[in-house]
């Protein structure tokens, strides 16, 4: 079990994301996502993880559907990278960014953008 305590270089990094997806684009979001995942391990990443919203209720005050404004005909996906460290990864993003197989032209996000949530985070605790 990895605790907070242990030097950074030692922890992994994860940056996490929740997005809206329509429904009906469950097949470009998996190519787009086949993708974005073969891009990400070569600059870096050990793990790419994406979640299909299988059992995500709207809650009345926070909820993932409320904090991404999912509408009726999209489903939620939750996803997350794992990182050895922020270093590679902030390396990696910049290398993903620029990666030709990312361009828009080319590999569209099959969401809106403008409704992900994303961030970066320590490992506090793994077990």
């Amino acid at each position: 079990m990895a605790m907070a305590n242990q030097p950074e270089s030692s922890m992994d990094y994860v940056d996490g994301f929740v997005a809206a997806v329509p429904t009906r684009n469950k097949d470009a979001f998996v190519k787009h996502a086949r993708v974005a995942a073969q891009v990400l391990k070569e600059a870096g990443a050990t793990r790419v993880v994406e979640c299909w919203g299988d059992d995500v209720p709207a809650g009345l005050h926070t909820s993932f559907p409320l904090a991404v404004q999912c509408q009726d005909d999209e489903t939620v996906v939750f996803s997350w990278i794992v990182w050895p460290s922020r270093a590679v990864r902030d390396a990696g993003m910049d290398k993903m960014m620029n990666d030709p197989r990312m361009d828009p032209a080319s590999n569209p996000m099959p969401f809106d953008g403008k409704r992900c949530i994303f961030g970066g985070f320590q490992v506090l605790l793994e077990s």
